[in-house]
């Protein structure tokens, strides 16, 4: 009888846990390590007893107790510690052998681990795993990239363990070389911050524009959730504003309102940046969790620069109640479609910076199959993914989202709304960051002429820097003497 294990995963946090608790109920076989033992004795006690997973003290131990070839999982901190735990499993492993980096690892270190690993005779993927505790116990959506002739020998465990969507089709493909995997789970993360951060503005408009109770939300969102704005997001977000406290008051009133960040949405503008891609919905969303840190400068110019354009108190309100609820209606109606049409547009730069890196790195990306990656599992499922294989599927070359007949219908029908709600914010004097620079994206995009004629030649007249002109063929540059 076979006793080895099918696959060894490394590093006993929730989500380490909870994965391999995962392939055991799909009938894997796996050995697990930690790097503190006890941890080790614990998950096996509790979590893991009766069922197919063994537990080691040593590396040695563990790693012999794999079959060939040996498929080993990380699942601990991204950077150092990444490549500390590779140094030690190297010298245990044979040629043909796979590690396996399944945590937030920044794409230029898959990169160089994917080579380097490859160098001694062993593969590698660097793989997205997304969904949170529940999707890794569950059913995930796996991203994996790296070393391609490893694909074959991971993809019944992966396929088998993420998630499945209409016919069972698993949230898992192979996305591409070196650090594509990463790659991809992090714009999906650059994503979640824009998404996240659109419902946040909506519910602000909504709480102190047409002062609505958290409760009074929660039915919005549900409402939402069962069209075309389905989605994970959404519906937690109505599960959040309906929560009470013992004394009955809403705990999302009670939460400080400042937000933190583990630096993927960071990493996703720092990509753009360094690719040249206009990524500025998801740059704002990054932006704005750095301004709701600032909380006691915040308070103390709330009181400084105050004025009455924006009440924070709920104000008396004289209108009839049947016109007050056709009025709010009316409102809640545009802020759902400003809301939609955003969202087109955090799809449409997070997929412009995978095709920028695709073109920069030689990775041949599956745009609609990454959708369908993430139409289950992940923290940003959601209905409308569907939408996004649809257009890559009528047109795999499609330059921008926009471009799609679908999408750049859906954008000019909202369009009219979307303005409104700004606008109206905006004399609120309610931020709107995300939705506004969605719409000023957009706007840019469209336009066949921008300002960037007098940007060029202001560039010319203090540094030289020659530009282009209307009426010459392109490539042929100027200069000009302008004093």
């Amino acid at each position: 009888m076979n006793d080895k294990s099918n696959i060894g995963l490394i590093g006993l946090a929730v989500m380490g846990e909870n994965l391999v608790l995962n392939m055991a109920n799909h009938g894997f076989r796996v050995s697990v390590f930690n790097r503190t033992s006890d941890r080790t004795d614990k998950f096996l006690a509790e979590g893991a007893k009766g069922k197919s997973i063994v537990g080691f003290h040593s590396l040695e131990e563990f790693v012999s107790s794999l079959e060939s070839p040996k498929k080993v999982m990380m699942m601990v901190k991204a950077g150092k510690p990444v490549d500390d735990l590779i140094d030690q499993l190297i010298p245990l492993l044979q040629p043909g052998d796979v590690i396996i980096d399944g945590g937030n690892s920044h794409y230029p270190d898959t990169n160089r681990r994917t080579a380097y690993i490859e160098s001694r005779g062993l593969f590698f993927i660097g793989t997205g795993v997304s969904g949170g505790e529940e999707g890794a116990l569950k059913g995930p959506s796996i991203m994996p990239g790296g070393s391609k002739a490893a694909w074959e020998l991971v993809k019944p465990i992966f396929q088998t363990i993420a998630a499945k969507v209409e016919g069972g089709a698993a949230c898992c493909e192979w996305v591409g070389e070196n650090g594509a995997g990463h790659f991809v789970k992090m714009v999906h993360n650059g994503i979640e911050y824009g998404d996240m951060q659109l419902i946040c503005e909506a519910y602000q408009i909504m709480k102190d524009r047409l002062k609505l109770t958290p409760g009074e939300m929660s039915e919005v969102f549900t409402e939402w959730d069962q069209g075309e704005l389905n989605s994970y997001l959404i519906e937690i977000t109505a599960d959040i504003l309906k929560n009470k406290t013992e004394d009955g008051k809403y705990l999302v009133d009670l939460i400080l309102d400042t937000a933190g960040q583990k630096g993927t949405g960071q990493w996703t503008g720092k990509a753009a940046l360094e690719l040249g891609v206009p990524l500025t919905l998801i740059t704002e969303s990054v932006f704005s969790r750095s301004l709701s840190a600032m909380k006691d400068e915040r308070v103390l110019a709330s009181a400084t620069l105050k004025d009455n354009r924006r009440g924070d108190e709920r104000q008396e309100d004289n209108r009839p109640e049947d016109n007050r609820q056709k009025d709010i209606k009316i409102e809640l109606e545009e802020i759902r479609r400003a809301l939609y049409a955003a969202k087109i547009i955090s799809y449409t730069q997070g997929y412009m910076l995978m095709q920028a890196a695709a073109k920069e790195y030689g990775w041949n990306l599956n745009y609609g199959g990454i959708a369908l990656m993430w139409r289950g599992g992940c923290i940003i499922r959601s209905a409308f993914l569907g939408k996004i294989k649809e257009a890559y599927d009528r047109n795999p070359s499609l330059a921008n989202l926009l471009l799609d007949p679908f999408f750049g219908k859906q954008v000019l029908s909202a369009q009219s709304s979307w303005r409104k709600v700004i606008s109206e914010a905006v004399l609120t004097g309610i931020p709107v960051p995300a939705l506004s620079a969605a719409i000023s994206f957009f706007d840019g995009y469209r336009s066949e002429r921008l300002p960037a004629n007098l940007l060029q030649a202001q560039r010319d007249y203090f540094g030289a820097h020659t530009y282009e002109r209307t009426d010459r063929p392109r490539g042929e540059f100027f200069h000009t003497h302008w004093m």
